[in-house]
């Protein structure tokens, strides 16, 4: 086959691979090039969550503008919902009725918040101290998943890319997978505690109830 190509044919055979072979160069350094904007976008927005939620690591900033602690009084685990020891705590929960739209609080919390702004959140995370303070380790946002779809919106949302989780109670065990709330989407952000399962991770296993006076195993 090559010998009745020739010369001619062997070139436009190299030529075609080089062609292919540049393609797939360019399509790999675009493919990087998206990655690295979008890498870049992620880390702007989340320098803006952080600095936009400095201020409240003083609890008492936080309760000034309308956050008021879980009513439960509950420093929520990972045991809690079913899930591993391992996976650490979620912390002390301080909420913004206002953002959240709360609308019941029995037989489960529910709203018609689809707030999903992180330069000022819904939730904050705080973590109980030895000496009875709280240290803001993350902050979050909950969306209730019926206001959400009920608003037009057929995909979960998100933040910068990032999808929220969703959380949903199973009747069927005695846990509360959802923490005593209706069907929702909620996104953790770990901003002032590394968090070695990743930014994004429902618990983290540097924070701890170890230290909260209320209750802290069971709903």
């Amino acid at each position: 086959m090559m010998r009745r190509l020739g010369s001619f044919g062997v070139a436009l055979m190299a030529s075609a691979l080089m062609a292919g072979c540049d393609q797939s160069a360019d399509e790999a350094s675009a493919s990087a090039d998206s990655s690295v904007d979008a890498s870049a976008d992620l880390e702007a927005e989340l320098t803006a969550a952080r600095a936009a939620a400095e201020r409240f690591q003083d609890v008492e900033v936080a309760l000034a503008e309308g956050y008021i602690q879980d009513p439960m009084g509950m420093c929520e685990t990972a045991e809690m919902m079913g899930r591993p020891a391992s996976d650490g705590a979620m912390g002390i929960h301080y909420f913004r009725p206002d953002l959240l739209q709360i609308t019941a609080v029995e037989p489960r919390v529910n709203g018609m918040g689809t707030h999903t702004d992180f330069s000022q959140p819904g939730v904050l995370l705080y973590e109980p101290q030895e000496d009875g303070s709280m240290e803001l380790v993350g902050v979050e946002n909950v969306v209730f998943r019926d206001a959400w779809h009920e608003a037009g919106h057929t995909e979960p949302p998100s933040f910068a890319g990032v999808p929220f989780d969703y959380m949903e109670n199973d009747p069927a065990t005695e846990l509360d997978e959802a923490h005593m709330f209706e069907p929702h989407y909620d996104l953790h952000v770990w901003l002032f505690r590394d968090n070695p399962n990743g930014m994004f991770a429902q618990f983290n296993p540097s924070v701890t109830c170890e230290h909260h006076a209320g209750e802290e195993h069971a709903h």
